[in-house]
């Protein structure tokens, strides 16, 4: 059973990576990060189906099923944000409805962000968290699986990058709801 849940992680990977790929060649501006990670990730997951079922898999296997379950959750939070985001700039009449990303950013969209960013920092530190445990079972003396290092800095490379890119994406949006704001207010002034 688990083997197959690991082989549908490879599978949903790679067909992100798929679809990435379409997007950006149909011109979308996914920040590159995304797209390395969701190769890592492809990656990991095919590292996971070659576990076997040892002891130290077994004192992982739950953490890393309550993972899974809450990012899931955190996968939905995303989807219905950034329908939703899409959905009001298409009633606004800023975008068409062949449009799958959205390139503008407005001021009252950060009240949808704040609720999301809370629950994709904790996945973040989730992965951190499972960095370390993995990193604490590869010293077990009973571990002999390579699989266990390997996923422990791949968790980490994850938790960094996608950290590191969060930040920035909100620190860009920020300055550009800022600059938005300020336009607005300078023209209202003109007027």
């Amino acid at each position: 059973m688990d083997a197959a849940f690991h082989f549908l992680l490879v599978w949903y990977y790679c067909t992100l990576t798929i679809r990435e790929g379409i997007l950006r060649m149909n011109g979308s501006k996914i920040q590159p990060w995304w797209v390395a990670h969701h190769y890592i990730s492809t990656f990991q997951a095919g590292v996971l189906v070659t576990w076997p079922d040892t002891v130290i898999y077994h004192a992982f296997r739950n953490q890393f099923f309550y993972f899974s379950l809450y990012l899931g959750l955190v996968q939905m939070l995303q989807y219905r944000y950034q329908h939703g985001q899409l959905y009001k700039l298409k009633a606004l009449g800023e975008r068409s409805s062949m449009e799958l990303t959205v390139e503008g950013f407005h001021s009252w969209m950060w009240r949808g962000l704040g609720f999301l960013l809370p629950f994709l920092f904790g996945g973040y530190f989730l992965q951190l968290y499972n960095a370390y445990t993995l990193w604490n079972l590869s010293k077990d003396p009973r571990c002999h699986e390579w699989q266990v290092g390997i996923c422990a800095i791949v968790f980490f490379v994850l938790f960094l990058g996608n950290t590191v890119t969060t930040l920035i994406v909100v620190k860009r949006k920020f300055q550009q709801g800022l600059r938005t704001e300020a336009e607005k207010v300078t023209k209202y002034k003109s007027t």
